[in-house]
């Protein structure tokens, strides 16, 4: 860790990249006061890490609301908390907590106070006790405030001490080249509680008010607001809607340059102050954007969101093809062993289709789009430059998503086939996210409030703990089914070097019914998946899978974890494998 009179001088250098010589002088002393504090108040002194621990402590993340567990007695922390203790334990290494602060919309991403902890699902205690049995993962919510933030109100009230705070426009702007992420109006009035009213910038509500970048203030107002989350236990932060946070007219407003400078600069205060903690970006974006935010892969995310991944995925098992996302896998590479993706396939959003662009084509993503719809779910839009629209994302569960309503399946087809789903998001390189309504067997919840105006909410149901777990007793119901396999993978998968994030992978695309994929850990030990995308028994040659992975079998016999089953792989024994529909193989050798 640097000590405190090494700092100035590279404050002053990213801040003259980030704005100018002038600003860095004028600045540089009171980011410095920042950090110096940030330091003095670390409850302990931290050795100097190696950067790639960021990613090599956190084997799988459960992605969760603060309140989506509820619990009579106890606030919805503490049964998310005491539930985890008795279902979940150890299958998950860390908790991505979505934002849990006061709020006015958007579930809890319109924040009025990032620092405060909404008393509604508890409070910073309930987070640190959580804290004691898992890492924890919190969300920045960086490009926006509630309108209803103290620091927009003093904006909004021309307190000079929040003067520039937003982006004021005057609504006859060339907004021709910003990017569009919603059907919506970019510019918004604003009115504070003692009635001043000002045109501000608003990319995603009218609610949620776009903070200024160019203002060096609202950059040291938002470091600080990072730095308390280290301070409150967050080893991974998730900068929310980071892709819009540098306006500029004439560009499109996103991945601008000052961006991806601004997140360099916060990596670089983690590494030097807090080595082991990381960022994680979250840019729902093709996939050549997406990655840029690696940077040169160590310096600027240590993971980014697999955006490609949802899409893919569903597109694969709908079709029974995994041809398209086998050749997408087969291309991802890392730019360093100090980085890597974050696999997920469901999250509190839908599924976005805008990064599988480019892969899928607009006639396959139009038809994912008709069966989300056909299966009960919604379908966003956002404004394309000529002014049409184009589907932005499919609002339902991920389970639902997979299943086909207009035929009656049973409970164990339905598992099996969302299990091999989440299978292929395990068997990858990265780090896995397991969004709870997933690991929990969640269908689309019709009942939940007001849908039709907030249809992300069709997946985002507050069960109540009691009936919950009724249901986790039944053996026979969907969640239990779901739940017990899921967490037979996670504990199975946490046990091998080979799915260690940077263990390496290479995927066959030959054969389009299964997926097909090697990893290798450092060590050589090597782990084979199979998973079967179709709803068929296949046969697959074991020998012909590792000719053409153009690897030759280390060992005689390859065992299944999942089955415990033995198969042969030399030329002169029988080595096919049958594969039952939606079952999944991980062969180690």
């Amino acid at each position: 860790m640097n000590s405190p009179s090494n700092l100035l001088p590279q404050i002053h250098e990213h801040l003259s990249i980030i704005y100018d010589e002038q600003t860095a002088s004028i600045w540089a002393d009171s980011y410095k006061n920042v950090l110096d504090s940030f330091i003095r108040d670390l409850s302990t002194s931290k050795e100097k890490e190696e950067k790639k621990r960021c990613i090599e402590e956190h084997s799988s993340l459960l992605i969760t609301y603060a309140d989506s567990l509820k619990e009579e007695g106890k606030t919805p922390l503490a049964a998310l908390c005491s539930f985890l203790s008795r279902q979940v334990g150890g299958a998950i290494s860390t908790v991505h907590l979505l934002p849990f602060f006061p709020y006015s919309s958007d579930d809890g991403f319109s924040v009025i106070d990032p620092v405060t902890v909404n008393p509604e699902v508890g409070s910073w205690d309930d987070i640190s006790r959580l804290g004691r049995s898992y890492r924890m993962m919190f969300d920045l919510v960086a490009n926006h405030l509630s309108q209803y933030s103290e620091w927009i109100q003093k904006y909004l009230d021309r307190d000079p001490d929040f003067a520039d705070f937003a982006i004021e426009v005057s609504g006859k702007e060339d907004i021709s080249q910003v990017f569009r992420p919603r059907a919506l109006p970019l510019f918004s009035h604003v009115t504070s509680k003692a009635g001043n009213t000002r045109r501000v910038w608003t990319t995603f509500s009218a609610d949620q008010i776009d903070i200024n970048y160019g203002n060096p203030k609202v950059l040291l107002t938002i470091l600080d607001v990072l730095l308390s989350y280290i301070r409150r236990g967050a080893s991974l932060v998730r900068l929310d809607a980071i892709a819009f946070i540098w306006k500029e007219l004439g560009t499109s407003c996103i991945h601008h340059e000052k961006t991806h400078r601004i997140i360099q600069f916060f990596r670089w205060v983690l590494d030097t102050c807090t080595p082991g903690a990381g960022i994680i970006t979250e840019t729902n974006v093709p996939h050549k954007e997406n990655i840029s935010y690696f940077g040169n892969g160590h310096n600027e995310a240590s993971l980014v969101y697999n955006f490609p991944l949802p899409p893919l995925t569903l597109h694969t098992f709908l079709t029974g093809d995994t041809t398209k996302l086998s050749e997408w896998a087969s291309t991802l590479e890392f730019p360093s062993e100090e980085v890597t993706y974050f696999n997920f396939l469901a999250s509190h959003d839908g599924i976005g289709v805008v990064p599988a662009q480019g892969i899928l084509t607009p006639e396959e993503i139009i038809s994912m789009a008709e069966h989300v719809q056909a299966q009960g779910g919604f379908v966003s839009y956002r404004s394309e430059g000529d002014g049409s629209k184009s589907p932005y994302e499919l609002n339902c569960s991920y389970l639902s998503a997979l299943c086909d309503a207009s035929v009656k399946e049973s409970t164990e087809k339905q598992a099996q086939r969302f299990i091999a789903s989440q299978a292929i998001m395990l068997s990858l390189r990265g780090i896995p996210g397991i969004y709870i309504h997933s690991l929990l067997g969640s269908q689309n919840c019709h009942s939940c409030p007001d849908i039709l105006n907030h249809p992300r909410r069709i997946n985002r149901e507050k069960l109540d703990t009691l009936l919950l777990e009724r249901e986790l007793n039944d053996s026979d119901s969907l969640r239990s089914q779901v739940l017990s396999s899921y967490l037979t993978l996670l504990d199975t998968r946490r046990m091998e070097d080979a799915f260690h994030p940077s263990a390496a992978q290479t995927v066959l695309t030959g054969n389009p019914s299964v997926f097909t994929l090697l990893r290798t850990a450092e060590k050589g030990e090597s782990i084979l998946t199979l998973i079967n995308v179709t709803d068929q028994t296949i046969t697959v040659d074991l020998m012909k899978v590792f000719r053409e992975l153009s690897v030759e079998s280390p060992e005689r016999i390859w065992k299944d974890l999942l089955s415990d089953i033995s198969f042969c792989s030399e030329e002169n024994e029988s080595s096919s494998i049958k594969l039952t529909p939606y079952q999944v193989c991980w062969l180690r050798g």
